[in-house]
């Protein structure tokens, strides 16, 4: 415990060097990632009481807020366990067994009575966390108090009394999402003058592929898409990368009308990268991410159908998407788990009507024939029953992937089986999951930690395709 004591004594927490900090963390931490205990190296923790209340009146339900704050009451309980003996003293992180955590921490034993302005009423939990921060850093000066909390109105009030606050950042990929890796690499006007030395070329099941060695190719990564625009355009994909040498593949030209894929053709540079990675049975796991309108539904579905139905590599697609709501929810949904599904699913209807009117020589009947078979082949499933299951020979589209947290993610990804495709289409400017932003979301978690990956691979497309009414719209909006 970290507490006033009489005079004649020392702090405990005083004797260890000014250099470590001492971070009140706040509930809403604890509840985003229960692991943030272990993840403050060699620095402090101070948990008041009134978290330990919150987590309490938070751990019913199987929503995944009420899990982590089960998982964070375990945590502190196995420690406080594991020591014997009085617990004022801190309790050390590492015995937790996570090596890397090399700080102490303390839970609020005794009342803390700190002097906050008047307007600030003491009952409100953030309130009293606020007040337990300035008592510890009036009682420690020599240290430095920094409450942790994801609240950013809770920050902004510490900060106005004088108080260091800070965001959780330690789930974040990235600071900017503009360094977040693209899959794409436009190759400089002189490459094959600097690469060409030695380039060694050869046709293998119907592609072309090139050894090509110079200083560009150690910063390339395995599944990058790379293009030369001008006179002679070339567009390929790294398919190896050996020190300063590299072996490019040609890619398939889907613009073309021959080389469509259920009808769709690819509309610019991006969509083309992104309809060869997704018919690549090489690759197990592809991110999709754009703008609205940029064609990642459809040209998913359109491959999802071609190698369901047709190439026969899939025996089915299964679509889900989190159930976020934009605007005010509107209750619970009647029926079986398909049919409540069906409401967040327009997207995918949207889809299939623009796939199932691309065959203009089917017919009326030839239509209604085709939309029947699409839909014996396409399941919609929750989110909500996935854990425990696995997936043997299925197309699996995760849609709106940008809600997910990185835990989530690592939940749903780790369901495929053998045989199996995941692909996760997001756009990372339309979070609606509380807590969650750019650089913290489980897509951008997933499109950095699995680039490079020799099964993996990454689109960002650039552009949207939907109409000029929704370009301009996008832009001038």
């Amino acid at each position: 415990m970290i507490h006033r004591k009489a005079a004649s004594k020392t702090p405990v927490v005083a004797r260890l060097p000014a250099v470590i900090k001492l971070f009140v963390l706040d509930t809403n931490v604890l509840m985003h990632d229960p692991t943030s205990l272990f993840r403050f190296e060699e620095h402090d923790l101070f948990i008041p009481m009134v978290i330990l209340e919150e987590l309490d009146g938070n751990k019913k339900g199987m929503s995944e807020v009420s899990r982590n704050a089960r998982q964070a009451s375990r945590y502190v309980d196995e420690m406080v366990s594991v020591l014997q003996g009085d617990i004022s003293g801190g309790i050390p992180l590492s015995s937790h067994g996570d090596k890397s955590a090399n700080g102490k921490l303390f839970l609020q034993t005794e009342a803390i009575n700190s002097e906050l302005p008047a307007r600030l009423p003491s009952g409100k939990a953030d309130n009293q966390i606020i007040g337990v921060v300035k008592h510890l850093q009036e009682l420690y000066p020599t240290r430095q108090v920094i409450l942790v909390s994801k609240d950013i109105n809770m920050r902004i009030k510490a900060r106005a009394l004088g108080l260091a606050a800070e965001d959780y950042f330690n789930d974040k990929v990235l600071e900017d999402t503009d360094l977040l890796y693209t899959g794409i690499c436009a190759l400089p006007a002189d490459f094959w003058d600097t690469h060409g030395k030695d380039m060694e070329s050869w046709q293998q099941a119907g592609n072309t592929y090139y050894r090509v060695n110079g200083p560009l190719c150690a910063s390339l990564l395995v599944n990058q898409f790379v293009y030369l625009e001008g006179d002679q355009p070339f567009q390929a994909q790294v398919r190896e990368i050996n020190g300063k040498s590299a072996i490019l593949q040609t890619l398939k030209d889907h613009t073309h009308q021959r080389n469509n894929v259920w009808g769709i053709t690819a509309r610019n540079r991006e969509q083309n990268f992104a309809i060869n990675a997704l018919l690549n049975p090489d690759i197990d796991f592809i991110t999709l991410l754009g703008q609205a309108g940029s064609g990642k539904t459809l040209l998913t579905l359109a491959a999802g159908l071609v190698q369901t139905l047709e190439d026969k590599l899939f025996s089915e697609i299964i679509v889900t998407r989190v159930t976020v709501p934009v605007g005010e929810d509107i209750g619970f949904l009647p029926g079986t788990e398909e049919e409540k599904m069906n409401p967040w699913m327009g997207a995918l209807e949207d889809n299939l009507d623009v796939l199932n009117h691309s065959d203009d020589e089917a017919g009326e009947w030839g239509r209604a024939a085709t939309r029947d078979l699409i839909r014996s082949r396409i399941k919609v499933k929750s989110l909500n029953f996935m854990r425990g299951r696995t997936f043997i020979n299925k197309f699996l589209i995760i849609d709106e992937a940008q809600n997910l947290t990185p835990k989530q993610m690592k939940t749903l990804i780790t369901r495929a089986g053998p045989g199996t495709k995941v692909v996760c289409l997001g756009n990372i400017s339309q979070i609606d999951t509380p807590y969650l932003t750019e650089g913290s979301s489980g897509l951008t978690y997933v499109v950095d930690r699995m680039k490079g990956w020799p099964h993996g691979g990454h689109v960002t497309l650039m552009r949207g395709e939907r109409s000029r009414l929704a370009d301009y719209a996008a832009e001038s909006l």
